[in-house]
């Protein structure tokens, strides 16, 4: 007999079946649940053999059940705890190098000065 399986709980399983998309996990001798591959392990999981074997007892959590088709989904991750994030180094900025006098910007708003001129003047030698 089957006793009453709700989602939020965590339960015991053995994992009886691997696929790319995830494993079927046995709750009991009638109730059997797939976890997906996105819930086997906290972060990317490129193959799922990697993580599981058929045979394996693993602790999962009931996230959905779906009573009129009897589907399970449960999830590995969410009985672990969150890896914590290791801390990124900062990057150092570069040093701003102090340009002379006339360069950067000022060059920039000669040189557009320029532009507008030369195109001007494209302009009157095609309309000509």
């Amino acid at each position: 007999m089957s006793k009453i399986i709700e989602e939020g709980q965590v339960v015991s399983g053995k994992v009886t079946g691997i696929q790319p998309y995830g494993a079927f996990v046995a709750i009991d001798e009638d109730v059997q649940g797939l976890v997906h591959i996105s819930e086997v392990t906290h972060g990317y999981v490129k193959d799922i053999h990697d993580h599981l074997t058929v045979g394996d007892e693993v602790k999962v959590k009931v996230l959905n059940v779906e009573e009129n088709s009897g589907k399970y989904s449960l999830s590995i991750r969410a009985t672990e705890d969150k890896p914590k994030q290791q801390p990124q180094p900062k990057k150092k900025a570069a040093p701003v190098k102090q340009e002379s006098q006339g360069t950067g910007f000022n060059i920039l708003k000669d040189k557009l000065e320029e532009w507008i001129e030369q195109s001007k003047d494209r302009e009157q030698t095609y309309r000509n």
